[in-house]
């Protein structure tokens, strides 16, 4: 094991993103992850997604650096063995409906009787407490209620989604900062303690000072396309080959070195774009020269030219781009492990980077109950006899 979490165990409880993205990223930085599946078919996301014979391309990134057991926490013998591993578990991360562990007698009162420096993370649409707290929530969901679809897109169109799982992946990023936060907590009190994640919560700590602005400024923040309003320049341009590129040049001095890269040191005089105030009202017009002049240059020429001159800019990527660049490479933000069957599809790397703790991709994701024996004999005290019981009735599997 290494990482900065290494010495550290995790149970996973769920399925599908917010919570297995979470487990994911406690993995990576060097915990031990557990991950509980159902014992039929697993999490769902071992078929989601695009799928090679059957199997996702996902599933390996998002369950990588985990141990599969295969178990029905719906039967009490099964949560009983998920009560003893708990015991032996530093941080459980779930993502169930609230509600759900107590009816199974999983909740933090029986987890911390056992284990009184146990670190619960509740990872849910709408939280723990609230009027809408026992409706279901996916992260689109939260992604409405949260504020952000109504900023995304293009204003003479529908709202847009981001065209990733925005929602569920913030909510897990905030599950894994609630969870290190509590484990810090610790340290002193030595009591674990409940961390209460909201998918629409992630999403609104995110929306900036959208509320203010509403209030008291009487702005009311909308979809605006690929600009920033009052912001220029700040936009997409084309190049002579038809990639689309990022300019930002708004602030005063890089406007500057943007004329000068341009071959146009008369843009810095003209009072419609003299100052940062100036450049927003008149954006448009603005906008217009410098297309004009990114058109007329192949994309690499182009970007050569602005970093030269400091200016910040970037191509948009698309996944073929990610996987050839020269910079994803060198900061090993490409990864492609091999897995039982030859070779895995290319994933992204781990992030951030640490210098004295270096994390690493230690396995990919697991066969479904890949280590169910070896975990209950292990952690829970089972033996070989006990184990057979248990894989007879149906509670847990193991691989045939």
């Amino acid at each position: 094991m290494s990482g900065p979490l290494a010495g550290t165990r995790v149970l996973e409880m769920g399925s599908l993103i917010a919570g297995p993205f979470a487990g994911q990223l406690l993995g990576d930085y060097g915990a031990e992850v557990i991950k509980i599946e159902p014992v039929e078919q697993g999490d769902p996301m071992r078929r989601w997604g695009k799928t090679i014979d059957g199997r996702s391309l996902w599933w390996p990134a998002i369950a990588r650096n985990k141990r599969s057991v295969a178990l029905n926490m719906r039967d009490g013998d099964g949560q009983h063995l998920v009560r003893s591993l708990a015991a032996q578990c530093d941080i459980v991360i779930e993502n169930f409906r609230p509600g759900t562990l107590a009816k199974w007698g999983l909740d933090y009162a029986r987890l911390a009787a056992a284990n009184p420096g146990i670190i619960l993370v509740h990872v849910s649409g709408f939280g723990q407490s609230g009027p809408r707290s026992a409706e279901a929530g996916f992260g689109s969901i939260g992604e409405a209620v949260g504020g952000i679809r109504f900023t995304t897109g293009d204003p003479s169109h529908l709202p847009s989604r981001t065209g990733i799982s925005l929602g569920d992946s913030l909510a897990a990023m905030f599950a894994v900062i609630g969870a290190l936060a509590a484990f810090a907590a610790r340290q002193s009190t030595g009591r674990g303690q409940e961390v209460d994640v909201a998918i629409y919560e992630a999403v609104a700590a995110l929306m900036e000072s959208t509320m203010a602005d509403y209030e008291c400024g009487g702005v009311l923040r909308t979809r605006t396309g690929s600009i920033l309003p009052g912001v220029a320049p700040s936009n997409v341009y084309t190049s002579a080959d038809g990639a689309d590129i990022v300019i930002a040049a708004n602030a005063d001095a890089v406007f500057g070195r943007l004329a000068q890269a341009m071959g146009r040191a008369d843009l810095g005089s003209d009072p419609r774009f003299a100052d940062h105030a100036a450049r927003g009202q008149h954006a448009a017009d603005l906008d217009a020269q410098i297309q004009a002049w990114c058109q007329g240059l192949e994309s690499a020429v182009l970007l050569k030219i602005l970093a030269g001159h400091g200016v910040p800019a970037g191509k948009i990527y698309s996944a073929p781009d990610m996987i050839s660049d020269p910079h994803y490479l060198a900061r090993d933000m490409v990864l492609r492990p091999d897995g039982p069957g030859g070779p895995l599809g290319p994933m992204a790397g781990i992030v951030p980077k640490f210098t004295g703790t270096p994390a690493q991709l230690r396995s990919t994701g697991p066969e479904l109950g890949q280590d169910t024996r070896a975990v209950l004999r292990d952690l829970a005290g089972l033996d070989d006899d006990q184990i057979s019981a248990l894989l007879s009735r149906g509670i847990i599997r193991e691989p045939a």
